[in-house]
């Protein structure tokens, strides 16, 4: 069995345990319910937005079909406070646990992007609606 041990912090710039380069740029990264662990939505960060993550203690993102950064809740208000944050091994993924604001998670409305369950031969709707998309994103 192995054996926990807790390990002092090193100070170190974050940043540089990252590997940009294997994505054109960006890193993976998740966000997970803090207190359910509940996988609420996949993403992808740039190094400024995996700063300004770290800055303001909200998740920051990089949205690839805006083409910009994205600070999850702009619009809806749905906010992603930074609870804890972890890199993974290879320094392309970032997992956050998070408290999401507003209970929503995803763009649809729903608490988690996750609400398609694949059964043998359908796909079903498992998801909790929380808002109304069209009535949040004035497009």
């Amino acid at each position: 069995m192995g054996e926990h041990s807790e390990e002092e912090p090193v100070s170190m710039d974050p940043v540089a345990l990252l590997d940009f380069s294997k994505s054109g740029g960006l890193v993976t990264a998740i966000a997970q319910d803090a207190l359910s662990d509940e996988i609420l939505m996949v993403a992808h960060m740039n190094e400024e937005s995996f700063r300004l993550t770290v800055e303001t203690g909200e998740a920051v993102y990089w949205s690839r079909s805006r083409g910009r950064l994205w600070h999850k809740g702009e619009e809806s208000g749905n906010v992603q406070r930074i609870d804890s944050l972890y890199i993974d091994c290879d320094g392309d993924v970032v997992l956050m646990k998070v408290q999401q604001v507003g209970d929503a998670a995803c763009h649809t409305g729903k608490r988690s992007c996750f609400f398609r369950r694949v059964e043998a031969d359908s796909v079903v709707d498992v998801g909790v609606q929380v808002f109304d998309p069209e009535k949040v994103y004035k497009k």
